[in-house]
């Protein structure tokens, strides 16, 4: 867990739990890692649709002659459907470091030397459209996954150029454009210069110091492409009066022209085993090693959401299990969101489920079971898939007509509407061994069909904190007023700084009382905790009490059979 003891200035959000039962950098919904079909590697990556999910990191491959997708995007698909609005996709692969961009080259007037050179965003032989073109200019190596550049209206007189990113599979009859860059320019002190415009900041992951570094100038624009260099600028390419001040310079602007990438490096392992067949050293082409990375970057609380998905991960298997307990033992570190991790692989049983869950203890995680069977849609085929790739859409929809602390279960708001069948139809015996041991039923109702129906934490004791509602109310209540408490620091240790603190933070609690969050709270920051010696330390003081709300999760309806003239009770 986090250190109880500030070393350096800043804001600690501590929770102190009383109810054990005796016997803003982006700020995003859901946060999913995993590998997917396209996209920058190890770059995570907000997308708001789920056809801007599939314009960034696609959604259909094929391996070994067949299509399949990834559980991630299984997941986004099901989220976007349900009411989700952002989404951040972290893309991992097999052995990072095997893998590159493709790239391309665009010629000058003068053919003899480059002008500019293109990379794609995305790594992976998947991205290599160069080759021949057929006769109506469709790439031969051209597919809906890649792109291809064309430079239109090229202008010496001004030094400007258009570009646009086309997708791989178009031709010239039917361009698809992707993106259009128009009036660019090659001078570097121009503001429409070809860099600054679409951007060249390339990204790796710094395994030290678990973050991502930077190199380039120009935060990236294009969804496509950056610019890997320039390699004839154009300073200064006309002068105030409008004049070109070097007539050499127009050798470096681009002819108009179309090209394709390549180069690229990296692909999915061979004999990848997806849906129901994986296993724990092949679980889509990858191994748990290939999560590491970046199950350490999202350690990191630049990267903001309430929920976090790894499907593909599966506890029972030895080396997942270690890249879980580490997630798990991250979240509770940052404090501020929930981990929904899957038990087993598929074909297990109610008490193999109920085994593993058994060594887990912690508030911070949740975990739903059995497998599901649903459409895939993005071949159109009926596979199985876990839990974790459902539960995304159920909390997006549990928010978007409640609130974070309603229970993201039961027939209102845990409906699987895309669920064809579970993988076992629970009876209420083996639901009540899951949710004894903490593994929260996906159980299938006649005329309802299949319905998340518990909401408990993987918290072996019994306290408020054992439900995902209450857990999920803690996060939403510390992110906002552990806000409002950064704006603090540094300030004057005053009544009045106190005072303004309790006149943010006391209406909002008031606002989550109303919207059945809290049943009471209390908010103390004055001078009965805030003492000389504690203004002394540099310190300030701040006491929150919670009485948060409880599910009606176990409904008894007594039917009383009488006599005639019996009399009822008042």
């Amino acid at each position: 867990m986090a250190t109880n003891v500030l070393l350096s200035p800043g804001v600690l959000a501590r929770e102190n739990d009383s109810s054990f039962v005796n016997q803003r950098p982006i700020t995003v919904g859901a946060a999913i890692i995993g590998p997917t079909v396209r996209g920058p590697i190890e770059v995570p990556t907000v997308v708001t649709t789920y056809s801007e999910y599939v314009n960034t990191f696609g959604d259909l491959l094929i391996s070994g002659g067949a299509p399949y997708s990834y559980f991630t995007s299984i997941a986004a698909y099901n989220y976007f459907a349900n009411g989700g609005e952002t989404l951040l996709i972290t893309r991992v692969v097999s052995n990072s470091a095997d893998w590159n961009p493709a790239t391309a080259t665009a010629t000058g007037f003068n053919a003899t030397s480059a002008s500019f050179v293109l990379e794609t965003l995305s790594e992976g032989v998947i991205m290599n459209s160069s080759g021949s073109q057929d006769s109506r200019g469709a790439l031969l190596n051209g597919t809906v996954n890649n792109v291809r550049y064309q430079i239109v209206s090229p202008n010496t007189a001004s030094g400007t150029f258009t570009l646009l990113i086309r997708r791989g599979d178009d031709n010239t009859n039917n361009p698809v454009i992707l993106e259009q860059w128009t009036q660019l320019s090659l001078d570097p002190l121009a503001s429409n210069y070809i860099e600054a415009v679409i951007g060249n900041y390339q990204y790796n992951y710094d395994t030290v110091n678990k973050q991502l570094s930077i190199t380039g100038s120009y935060a990236n624009k294009s969804r496509y492409v950056r610019v890997k260099s320039v390699n004839s600028p154009t300073p200064n390419y006309l002068s105030n009066s409008g004049l070109i001040t070097n007539q050499n310079y127009t050798a470096s602007i681009p002819v108009a022209q179309t090209g394709a990438f390549g180069n690229a490096t990296g692909d999915i392992k061979g004999g990848a085993l997806f849906y129901g067949d994986v296993v724990e050293a092949n679980t889509q082409g990858l191994v748990a090693a290939s999560y590491t990375n970046m199950i350490g970057l999202m350690a990191n609380d630049d990267y903001k959401f309430n929920a976090l998905f790894t499907p593909g991960l599966f506890y029972n298997f030895a080396t997942h299990a270690t890249q879980i307990n580490t997630i798990i033992s991250n979240t509770q570190e940052r404090g501020d969101n929930i981990y929904v991790l899957d038990l087993v692989n598929y074909g297990k049983s109610v008490a193999e489920v109920v085994a593993q869950a058994a060594s887990l203890d912690t508030s911070y995680a949740a975990t739903y079971w059995p497998w599901v069977s649903t459409r895939d849609n993005a071949t159109g085929r009926t596979v199985w898939v876990p839990a974790s790739t459902f539960i995304p859409s159920v909390y997006a929809f549990n928010d978007k007509v409640a609130e974070p602390w309603f229970a993201p279960a039961g027939i209102n708001r845990g409906g699987l509407t895309r669920v064809i069948r579970a993988e076992q139809k629970l009876g209420v015996s083996q639901r009540d061994s899951l949710y004894l041991g903490n593994v929260n039923p996906l159980a299938t109702f006649p005329g309802t069909g299949t319905v998340v129906y518990g909401q408990k934490t993987l918290q072996l004791q019994a306290s408020a904190l054992d439900r995902v509602n209450v857990r999920r109310l803690l996060i939403s209540l510390k992110a906002y007023i552990t806000g409002i408490a950064n704006s603090l620091v540094f300030e004057q240790n005053s009544a009045a700084t106190r005072n303004s603190f309790l006149s943010q933070v006391t209406p909002y609690l008031e606002t989550v009382q109303q919207r059945q969050g809290l049943y009471a709270f209390k908010v103390v920051m004055d001078s009965t905790n805030n003492t000389a010696d504690v203004i002394d330390r540099n310190e300030l003081i701040g006491q929150i009490y919670l009485q948060p709300t409880k599910t009606a999760e176990f409904i008894y309806l007594d039917f009383n059979i009488t006599p005639t003239g019996t009399t009822f009770p008042a």
